[in-house]
């Protein structure tokens, strides 16, 4: 391997490197050089606390020797097989998949990534069903490829249109903190509040003609636009006009999937089957690339006779599935589902704790360890602190606070997601909270600005 100084790394990096979701003017990376556990550390060795799982995927921690043994030995054994044969390690990781993912979904179409997981949903829907509709929501994200970007709804899917794949309706998610329907009825029970949106997707269905719908593709708790948490009933709201009306439902699992919301997948939270979920993320944990879609066998079966049409080069990679083998394994056996739960009732009091001290937290919400802080300059107006789609001085001065005391999270416009790897304790949680209650005395100020 070619010696470097890691001095060097910076510079080098942002001299070569075209850098994505960014300007590349104001590019400002951490050069990183190792990460164990929930921490990891840049160059000078300066530790960080890594509330965000890197980008919310290494669900069971860095560093984990059981999965990079994994890698090591199927990489001197088979680093690569073509993808129209079969492999000891396609083997194991379907069977693997089958007893961990709900219902009847025991069939799976392996691909890199989350975009390209969600892609393949759709095609496999489109066919299936003879019909070529997506309905999906406006605060979701999907991925960045075409048709993943088409299905997204908030406004990183602007940049690219019209150039995008067809066929794909918006509706409004159920989040309650900023009902477009309960302005002036924020009191509503948890049964109407679900109700009326339930009933908003039927309109829309009926709009759109139920004969044109291939499928409804949703993330099950959305992720980076807020963790937004379905109403009880929503779910099974959705999954009931799905079968009324002879639509296909996508569960996107990319991110709350493999242990994040305290069970293996969230749709299990609310009883739900999907006809197709994606996943990637947590699968590997990110210690290699790999997204899947589960589907059901009736979907595997109607393409007995017909040849579908698509594919990839690394599809069900090797080294990819032996990393998320020993990933799977690794979580049953340390029992991190579990720990998930529990820490999420940790996480929950820790969230209430700060919306109670500062009053520039709006709202928190959290499901397992997936949860997010919503900022605002006015309780009572919900104004937020940073607008939609925009950030703020405020914003950026919390960021940069954090960063600087050694805890790394996500931002996004006027909310900070909290999604740490699985395996935290009490006491790293705390640690980082205890970063979080001095940063937010900035956003406190921006409050008592406005008053």
């Amino acid at each position: 391997m070619l010696d470097l100084n890691e001095e060097e790394i910076l510079p080098l990096s942002l001299q070569h490197t075209f850098w994505t979701w960014s300007a590349q003017g104001s590019v400002s990376p951490i050069p990183v050089k190792r990460a164990k556990g929930v921490y990891f550390w840049d160059i000078h060795g300066k530790r960080y606390l890594d509330f965000n799982s890197m980008t919310m995927c290494v669900n069971i921690g860095h560093g984990e020797q059981r999965v990079i043994d994994a890698i090591i030995q199927q990489a001197q054994e088979l680093p690569y097989v073509a993808p129209a044969m079969a492999s000891k390690p396609r083997a194991l990781l379907g069977k693997l998949l089958a007893e961990v993912t709900p219902g009847d979904l025991n069939r799976f179409l392996f691909t890199l990534g989350g975009a390209d997981a969600n892609e393949n949903a759709i095609k496999l829907a489109r066919a299936f069903s003879g019909k070529h509709k997506i309905l999906a929501r406006y605060r979701s994200y999907h991925g960045a490829t075409a048709g993943a970007m088409a299905a997204t709804g908030d406004p990183r899917r602007l940049a690219w249109e019209p150039n995008l794949m067809g066929g794909v309706v918006h509706f409004l998610d159920p989040y309650r903190y900023r009902s477009t329907f309960h302005r002036t009825n924020p009191d509503i029970s948890e049964e109407d509040f679900c109700l009326d949106y339930l009933n908003h997707l039927e309109e829309i269905i009926q709009y759109e003609g139920p004969q044109t719908i291939a499928a409804i593709l949703i993330e099950t708790v959305t992720g980076t636009n807020g963790i937004l948490i379905p109403p009880p009933g929503y779910l099974q709201g959705v999954r009931d006009l799905c079968d009324r009306y002879g639509i296909l439902l996508i569960a996107d699992e990319v991110m709350s999937g493999f242990g994040r919301t305290g069970e293996w997948f969230a749709v299990q939270h609310w009883g739900v089957v999907p006809d197709l979920m994606t996943m990637a993320k947590g699968l590997t944990s990110a210690y290699a690339p790999l997204g899947a879609v589960a589907m059901r066998e009736e979907i595997a079966e109607f393409f007995r006779e017909r040849v579908f049409q698509s594919g990839l080069t690394y599809t069900a990679h090797p080294i990819s599935l032996a990393a998320a083998i020993a990933t799977i394994q690794v979580m049953q056996e340390d029992h991190l589902v579990e720990h998930a739960a529990e820490m999420g009732k940790v996480l929950h009091r820790l969230l209430n704790d700060l919306g109670e001290k500062h009053p520039s937290v709006g709202e928190t919400r959290s499901i397992g360890l997936f949860g997010a802080i919503e900022l605002v300059r006015n309780r009572r107006t919900r104004q937020p602190l940073a607008p939609f789609n925009g950030t703020s001085p405020e914003m950026i001065a919390i960021r940069q606070f954090l960063l600087d005391h050694g805890l790394f999270l996500y931002t996004h416009w006027n909310i900070l997601l909290i999604i740490p790897p699985l395996i935290i304790t009490e006491e790293q949680l705390a640690e980082g909270f205890a970063i979080l209650d001095q940063a937010l005395t900035i956003a406190d100020e921006a409050v008592e600005h406005s008053l």
